[in-house]
């Protein structure tokens, strides 16, 4: 779902030659194996939320339970960022499993200030996969994300999430906020999608088809990225051109 969307956009803007980051912001992060990374890389990357010695060392005071809120973070990206086989950066980011701890506090706090530092230059692309919900935008990590994709199929169920979510991202200040179409198999579900888009005001920006070669890849621990002639990527990789469209380039896509 969002995950191969992620991937495949930010080796499409990597291979139009942009300097481009992936941030896998889900508590389940799986953008790796899409990215092309092997199941012992991907196992082998601590989340920058769970290095408890680097949050440490750009939050700590001497004081219990108090925190420095500026700090650095420029040097984060140089260190601990991963390469993947088509060029682009991949940071994981990891969750904030609870609000009411000072350290998972702290270390939101260095995923919020790293999340803003990579949005700002200006030949960069970031493309971030947030955790499906809500709950990010409720953390603020969301506040510079220039344009925002929500996916989403044609169940009723994840069409009302995507309403949910454009709704908050709207009030979050998000102003391009569009719906992509995910695993649509057949007319009778494009017209679902696109009907309940009209009816509350979401704008679809692509269609992605159901695609079994996608899912025999990632039911074997493959990245689709190998599949060239894939519609699923096909139509992906049309998505990015929309997107280089709209303005040139995304700073930063979540």
């Amino acid at each position: 779902g969002k995950t191969l969307v992620s991937g495949v956009l930010a080796c499409f803007f990597a291979g139009k030659g942009l300097k481009t980051i992936a941030i896998d912001a889900d508590p389940s992060p799986n953008l790796a194996l899409t990215l092309g990374l092997g199941l012992e890389e991907t196992r082998e990357i601590v989340p920058i939320s769970e290095n408890r010695a680097l949050v440490e060392s750009k939050t700590g005071t001497n004081f219990s339970g108090v925190y420095r809120l500026s700090f650095t973070v420029d040097d984060i990206v140089r260190d601990f960022a991963v390469q993947t086989p088509c060029n682009v950066s991949l940071m994981v980011m990891g969750t904030v499993r609870s609000m009411g701890a000072g350290c998972t506090c702290a270390a939101n706090a260095v995923v919020r200030a790293l999340l803003r530092h990579m949005v700002v230059e200006r030949d960069e692309v970031v493309i971030v996969d947030m955790e499906a919900g809500v709950e990010h935008l409720g953390r603020g990590t969301a506040r510079n994300v220039d344009v925002m994709l929500i996916v989403a199929d044609s169940s009723i169920k994840s069409l009302e999430t995507a309403k949910y979510i454009y709704q908050l991202a709207k009030d979050a200040g998000i102003e391009r906020v569009f719906l992509v179409g995910n695993k649509v198999a057949g007319e009778l579900q494009k017209e679902a999608v696109q009907g309940f888009a009209e009816d509350n005001g979401l704008e679809v920006l692509q269609f992605v088809p159901f695609d079994q070669q996608v899912i025999d890849a990632e039911t074997r621990g493959d990245t689709p990225l190998q599949y060239e002639e894939s519609p699923a990527i096909q139509t992906i990789r049309d998505l990015g051109e929309r997107l280089i469209q709209l303005k040139q380039y995304p700073h930063s896509v979540g």
